[in-house]
């Protein structure tokens, strides 16, 4: 989770550096919480591709995939809840 901030941080920074006017310290917050919200929807959206990849493999290959696929819904589950507890 500190990574992702860290992400948003460093977003946050590289725009304030382009603006003519640098961001109000609020203004720099309510960027950041932006960019983290964009950073953690497209985590979970390449998380549900994945899935979706998985899903799609061989009957061969099926036993494994859903085992992957399980994993991948599990480890959405944890972000979402520890994302919620942060709110």
């Amino acid at each position: 989770m500190q990574r992702l901030k860290e992400i948003a941080k460093d977003a946050t920074d590289g725009i304030n550096a382009l603006l003519d006017v640098p961001f109000r310290p609020e203004q720099a917050e309510q960027a950041a919480r932006i960019i983290q919200e964009a950073v953690i929807k497209s985590l979970l959206e390449g998380q549900h591709r994945a899935v979706d990849a998985a899903i799609l493999c061989p009957e061969a290959e099926q036993d494994i995939a859903h085992k992957v696929a399980t994993a991948i819904r599990r480890s959405n589950d944890a972000l979402i809840a520890n994302l919620s507890s942060l709110r």
